[in-house]
Formats: C-alpha cells, structure tokens, sequence
C-alpha cells in the first residue's frame, strides 16, 4: 500500500523534515543525558507515489528511520488513523528496519499528542522532534497546547489554503460549524475570530452609512506566524 501525493513540493517537504532531524541529531549528540524521540502524527503507509509516474518513493517515516549520522533517534512513534495504512507502514518497518525502537499506533493525532506530553512529563530525560502535517484541520489547538514547556521541537504544515483561508469567508458570515473547526484548530473564541481576522469599515453614501465587514488577509498571515514561533 501506499500514498498518493503530488509535485515536487511533497519531495521538497520531505528533504526539509529530514535535513532538520539531522541538525537536530547534531545539536542532541552533545547531549549526553539526553534520549531522543521522533513523533510522526501522520506517519502514512511509508511509501509514496508522486503524481503519474511509475517510480515510488520513501516517505519522511522511512527516511527519518534511515538516518545514522550523526546518530539514530532512540525511539520512534507513529501514529495513523487509517488501520491499512498503519498495517503497511509497520509491515514495512518490521520487513525494512528490524531492531529499531518503532512504534506504530492506529489511533487520532490528538490522542497521541496528549499521550506524549504525558509521557515526557514522565521521562525527563527525553526531548522530542515532533512533525505534524495533518489532513486538512484535523488537529485541535488543545492538543498543541498539551505539549508546551515539555521539551519538544514541533513543526506543523498550516493548512492555510483549502483548510483555513476557506472557512474565513470574505464577508464574514460563517456557519456554526465552521466557526466550531476554526475554535478548536486556532484555539480562539467567535468573538476573538471575527475580531482578529476582520475589519468593520463605515461609509457614507446618500442613503446614510454603510456598515461593511471585510477579511484582513494579514491578520491570517500573522497568526499562522505566531503558531510557528509559540
């Protein structure tokens, strides 16, 4: 089994995700009383197949499962919600990398979010590299909140295209449920959302004033920038 992504900017990704792991591993090397913990909240099947072409490529799991220099992580979770994908990745795993410290879980991201902050909580000596690339908005910002101070890098890909920008619509008149995914994956209240992403503006005309609420594509630019930086 295997996934299906398109272009060269899911290679690009994956080189970028890889490339940090082992400056990460660098930096964490010199650590001598640190152990290390890869995180993978979306881990897929492992395998990837690009576009049309015949040709199928390792995915970040598997990459990140074949990093030796400057050292390996000592343990690796994975979390899948598809039960499939989850069986071909850790078939893969079992067949590819024998003796790794690998684990594979069906389950959702956020369960798993809130089950490592426990688990760093109760091993102190581990720092944790954490990739989050989810499925549109699938992760809750309780789950993000769940891991701060807990001695983790996270990188997560903002689905701000078809995920965000969409439910923000221009005029502002947003349905119950979109405003219930945008609370949950911004970690803002209605109030909060309306006020930050857009502007009331008050123009005179002949028949009096016109009042028109727009959306402030910068103020999605800035958030998603805090979300990077907290």
């Amino acid at each position: 089994m295997k996934n299906q992504f398109g272009g060269n900017w899911t290679e690009a990704k994956m080189e970028i995700i890889v490339s940090y792991a082992k400056a990460y591993l660098t930096i964490m090397n010199n650590q001598t009383w640190a152990k290390t913990l890869y995180f993978d909240g979306f881990a897929g099947s492992g395998l990837i197949e690009v576009d049309d072409r015949e040709e199928i490529i390792k995915g970040t799991s598997l990459r990140i499962l074949e990093i030796q220099d400057p050292k390996p992580f000592d343990l690796y979770y994975f979390v899948e919600k598809d039960l499939k994908t989850k069986l071909a990745l850790e078939n893969n795993i079992q067949s590819n990398y024998f003796g790794k410290n690998a684990h594979v879980v069906q389950d959702d991201c956020n369960i798993r979010l809130k089950t490592m902050a426990k688990y760093l909580d109760e091993n102190k000596s581990f720092r944790a590299l954490a990739f989050i690339d989810p499925y549109g908005m699938s992760v809750n910002w309780d789950s993000i909140e769940s891991l701060k101070n807990k001695g983790i890098d996270l990188w997560i890909l903002v689905p701000t295209g078809l995920g965000i920008n969409r439910l923000l619509k221009n005029n502002g008149d947003i349905s119950d449920s979109w405003l219930l995914k945008l609370e949950k994956f911004l970690g803002l209240t209605r109030d909060e959302i309306k006020n930050h992403f857009y502007k009331k503006s008050i123009q005179s005309t002949l028949f009096g004033e016109e009042v028109s609420i727009n959306k402030e594509k910068k103020q999605l630019k800035k958030h998603v920038n805090f979300i990077k930086q907290d």
